[in-house]
């Protein structure tokens, strides 16, 4: 299932699925509890207030992956005008010196409207991170979209070797065979269960099953690169499996991890020596982040209660 292709054939949601209606009174819970959670899960509204976010998760250890939120544009100008943000925020990174880099979503970036514009505009930003001596990652957004923004990312990577990232989703059934597609290409890669409710037909449904391809994922990255794995995972087995995987393969990897999820834990593995980065999102569009992580799945907004009442 993870064979390796020949060379002449090379060619990440992220940390959210299924919908459900928020009828009724729970609603109007929704708009109330977002406030509170949006300090706890956004790097603020502005440049200034991620990055100083920034600066004070460096001093515990932890990098950072900053997210500007926006998503789903159907109009070229807002997601020309995200590009464009992305691009100052790629020079105010390399005027602070922060440990930080940044993490784009292609439907922020124009997917929607067309590949073309989306990879033109990719490639705007992966080129000025390179010149800037910054890492930018690519999101990996619902199935229809893989292939479109796989093909800008091994483009973008070719051109720009180990400038930019690629998330790629475990639950979908096609993602082993993307693996190994990607596994030479100059680029990293970050390995995520997935978030998207997409069709059984494409996707494991079964968390045992995501969680068994999550594992294969991740032995085979150990296996055949020395660099460049990420491990977007909150969860405890794989980050331990991560470790074990680069211990018997010498493969540097890093773990990658929410911004207010597992914080203590992000601390802790940065500090027995394990290269951790926070991926915190920010900007004046939270409500509607929040409102779409909340639709997405149960469990999120289960997380989200959770997050409030324990403050």
């Amino acid at each position: 299932m993870f064979s390796r292709p020949a060379a002449a054939n090379f060619d990440g949601s992220e940390y959210g699925g299924e919908h459900i209606g928020l009828p009724g009174s729970q609603c109007r819970l929704e708009i109330a509890v977002i406030p509170p959670i949006a300090n706890r899960f956004v790097a603020g509204e502005s440049i200034d207030s991620a990055l100083d976010h920034a600066t004070g998760t460096n001093d515990d250890g932890v990098r950072v992956i900053l997210n500007l939120l926006g998503e789903h544009y159907d109009d070229p100008a807002p997601a020309k005008a995200d590009a464009e943000a992305y691009i100052e925020l790629l020079d105010a990174i390399g005027r602070r010196d922060l440990d930080a880099c940044i993490s784009v979503k292609p439907s922020q970036i124009g997917i929607d409207i067309s590949a073309d514009l989306f990879a033109d505009n990719l490639e705007r930003i992966v080129e000025h991170a390179h010149t800037n001596d910054v890492f930018a990652w690519c999101d990996m957004e619902d199935a229809d979209t893989t292939d479109d923004t796989l093909d800008a990312f091994r483009e973008c990577a070719e051109q720009y070797p180990w400038s930019v990232g690629q998330c790629v989703q475990s639950n979908l059934k096609r993602t082993s065979d993307d693996l190994a597609e990607l596994v030479d290409v100059p680029g990293k890669i970050r390995l995520v269960k997935g978030a998207y409710d997409e069709r059984g037909a494409i996707a494991y449904k079964d968390k045992a099953r995501v969680d068994e391809a999550y594992r294969a994922g991740l032995e085979f990255l150990f296996a055949e690169r020395d660099r460049g794995v990420a491990v977007g995972s909150h969860d405890p087995e794989m980050i331990s499996l991560a470790r074990e995987l680069s211990r018997d393969h010498s493969t540097d990897y890093e773990v990658q991890m929410l911004m207010g999820v597992r914080e203590d834990a992000q601390r802790g593995l940065a500090t027995e020596g394990v290269d951790v980065w926070q991926y915190a999102p920010y900007g004046d569009k939270w409500l509607s982040y929040f409102y779409r992580r909340l639709r997405e799945r149960k469990e999120n907004a289960l997380f989200a209660a959770r997050a409030v009442l324990s403050g």
